[in-house]
């Protein structure tokens, strides 16, 4: 597991599925921030939070992950950052439309457990930076 990358955001609706990425990420060595929904995080990143990686799911209410990208790149909030959508949607059309709105990776919550996710965060961060 090699990634000098270690500054994640991640955001999702659900507290309980936050708290244990949050945890998980933290035990393999990153600094997490975590946001309970879209707002959340925009006020984060407007305020002067820089993460290098930010992890997105997409049906959160008010802002979708889709949106809150769209808003991410448009205020230019974390121009260099990594993003990862991490959503139990896996239909072809999101992950297409996710790859077409910028993000590095996308992962589906059903298929992996939680340390998987990080794992597969870590491959995409390696896969990102060559």
């Amino acid at each position: 597991m090699e990634t000098e990358l270690k500054n994640i955001l991640i955001v999702d609706d659900d507290s309980f599925l936050l708290d244990m990425y949050a945890l998980k990420f933290i035990k393999s060595n990153f600094n997490v921030t975590s946001a309970l929904g879209s707002e959340l995080a925009l006020e984060k990143l407007r305020g002067g939070l820089v993460p290098e990686i930010i992890i997105l799911d997409i049906m959160m209410p008010v802002i979708d992950g889709f949106e809150l990208l769209e808003k991410i790149k448009r205020e230019n909030l974390a121009p260099n950052a990594i993003v990862i959508f991490l959503s139990n949607r896996g239909q072809p059309s999101d992950v297409t439309r996710a790859e077409a709105a910028g993000a590095s990776g996308y992962i589906i919550k059903a298929s992996c457990i939680p340390s998987e996710v990080v794992e597969k965060v870590v491959k995409i961060i390696n896969n990102t930076k060559k």
